[in-house]
């Protein structure tokens, strides 16, 4: 559990960057339109900018940030590479480019602007330990006032943006980013390995997306989980849906990956691959983990696994969709079944803010009891991004960091 110690220290714990606070204070004094900060960095902060597939990033110095009300400058400790940086590198989807990528990241706040705030309110300060949002939303528009600010009508999305001047600190393969207002930013422990923390602005607040998403429909306690990818969105998923006392079953061509399944809580694994009257089987997985699932959470994209996920699940139960997020030929549907099956589908993409705090605390109140640290592997220096994003593709490691010191 989170000790009282590590709760205060999301606040307490002074500015790593002195030098780099006393600049803040300089630039907000000496004429800079109202409200903003002005900031020239010595040594200037690096951006690792990717142009097309094929081309090495290239190192970008960024000497000047200009934080409007609202915005941090934090200092990034670690990222991980998403398997959507390997997609993007790959040309397997669209990006817009030149672009800075990288959204899974832990960091420390080195400077404020005027009014920056936490997700609860709480004021930011220089020091802090911070995880935020993958998006930054406007707060004002009408999706954003039904709750769904992770698809506001102006959403902006770190590592996923074009570089453009004043916001070239857009994405987490970098020193530091610039977090806008409008950014969900966490206060997290100190006390915590940095990977812990990194993934969890992305893979680990889907994850806790999806099953919120699922007991919307289905109680987890006592339900049988099918869970389809065990990639760091599937095995946290497991662990989580395990808590909650769910009977979780995943499935993966790895065995590898399967194997680590059993020490996320699944009571049972299977090979998408294998003949159905096999012990590796998905049919067999279920029978062990007591029959049909009730909520299917399918993580890894593969039409196939996304029809399993349909075909497979009992009576009144839900599929939520996560993985599909770059394209793939589409899925048949079998409507008459799922109108008699009473099933549900509901697609999960990105997370709210409250999903993000949650993931947060789950990390800092259940990292002794799953092996959550061992979900990020190789790790690389900033420089050799482009070797990091070779092992990341190869899949060996669930997330290779970068770290930029």
């Amino acid at each position: 559990m989170t000790t009282a110690s590590s709760r205060s220290a999301r606040t307490t714990r002074p500015p790593r960057s002195v030098a780099l606070a006393g600049e803040e204070a300089r630039a907000a004094s000496t004429g800079a339109p109202s409200g903003r900060v002005d900031l020239r960095l010595d040594p200037a902060p690096t951006a690792m900018v990717w142009t097309q597939p094929g081309r090495p990033h290239d190192a970008v110095a960024v000497p000047s940030v200009h934080l409007a009300p609202g915005d941090l400058l934090v200092e990034v400790e670690l990222a991980t590479i998403c398997g959507s940086d390997v997609h993007t590198t790959r040309g397997d989807r669209g990006a817009p480019a030149p672009l800075v990528l990288g959204h899974e990241q832990v960091g420390r706040v080195v400077a404020v602007g005027a009014g920056a705030v936490a997700v609860d309110g709480t004021p930011l300060v220089p020091g802090q330990r911070v995880v935020w949002s993958l998006t930054v939303s406007c707060g004002r528009c009408s999706t954003c006032g039904r709750g769904l600010p992770q698809k506001c009508e102006s959403v902006l999305k770190y590592g996923h943006e074009r570089l453009i001047t004043g916001w070239e600190l857009s994405g987490g393969f970098a020193t530091h980013v610039h977090v806008r207002a409008g950014t969900a930013v966490v206060p997290v422990a100190d006390d915590l390995d940095a990977a812990l923390l990194a993934p969890v602005s992305c893979g680990t607040a889907t994850a806790r997306a999806a099953l919120d998403s699922a007991a919307q429909v289905v109680d987890l306690a006592g339900a049988v989980v099918l869970v389809l990818g065990a990639g760091l969105i599937g095995l946290t998923a497991a662990a989580m849906a395990t808590d909650a006392g769910a009977r979780v079953v995943v499935v993966d061509p790895d065995a590898s990956r399967r194997a680590l399944a059993v020490r996320f809580g699944a009571v049972a694994t299977a090979s998408p691959t294998v003949a159905p009257g096999s012990d590796d089987s998905v049919e067999h997985a279920l029978r062990t983990a007591g029959g049909a699932p009730l909520v299917a959470v399918e993580a890894s994209g593969s039409p196939h696994a996304v029809a399993s996920a349909l075909a497979l699940l009992g009576t009144g139960g839900v599929a939520v969709l996560v993985g599909s997020v770059f394209p793939a030929p589409a899925v048949p549907l079998d409507a008459e079944s799922v109108v008699r099956r009473l099933v549900t589908i509901r697609g999960v993409h990105n997370y709210a803010p409250r999903h993000l705090v949650a993931a947060a605390r789950f990390v800092e109140e259940r990292h002794a009891a799953w092996p959550l640290a061992e979900l990020v592997g190789e790790t690389v220096a900033l420089a050799d991004l482009d070797a990091g994003i070779t092992a990341a593709a190869a899949g060996g490691s669930v997330r290779v960091g970068v770290r930029p010191a």
